[in-house]
């Protein structure tokens, strides 16, 4: 008996550890409304990857769950378009960061708004929905603090046929 209850305990107390270690690395989400179409479709389940950030900076082009400073309570999927420090800029139907348009083959169509030079902030990102003409995103003036981003879009997990891994798409800004 004496054993028994040592494995129980012993099995217990792993079952925590590997708890505490998905909770703090991985969490699931769902993707609502239609801002990041056509890549991600209301009502999919996705894993998102908490402690990628802890060890490096967001890059332009990831996928990333968001605390957005208009909803805090809210949980958004957006893009990362711009990092501390750039100018981002909409005009002609095109996103220019840093007076560089971006090649965007993942967007749904082409932004029909313009919005003048915008310089995001240090310890801030701007993040814009691949749906351009129908996402609630920092072309209305806002961008996101660092510490208000849970982490990135690692995985499709539901519907089953969407199942797979999420690439941000890199966007670098070169010369055309």
């Amino acid at each position: 008996m004496k054993g028994f209850l040592r494995e129980l305990a012993i099995t217990l107390v792993l079952a925590m550890v590997v708890f505490l270690i998905l909770q703090t690395t991985i969490q699931s989400s769902i993707v609502e409304g239609s801002s990041m179409l056509p890549g991600l479709e209301n009502g999919q389940r996705l894993i998102v990857a908490k402690a990628v950030y802890h060890f490096r900076q967001p890059q332009r082009g990831e996928i990333i769950i968001v605390h957005p400073p208009i909803a805090p309570s809210k949980q958004w999927v957006k893009r990362v378009i711009g990092l501390p420090g750039d100018t981002v800029e909409v005009k002609n139907h095109t996103v220019y960061v840093n007076n560089i348009a971006l090649d965007e083959p993942y967007i749904n169509e082409k932004p029909n708004y313009t919005m003048a030079p915008y310089t995001v902030e240090e310890g801030n990102y701007f993040v814009m929905g691949d749906n351009r003409n129908n996402s609630t995103d920092s072309h209305l003036r806002w961008t996101v603090p660092e510490e208000n981003i849970v982490g990135e879009v690692w995985l499709r997990l539901w519907p089953l046929d969407t199942w797979g891994l999420i690439h941000g798409y890199p966007l670098e800004l070169e010369l055309k």
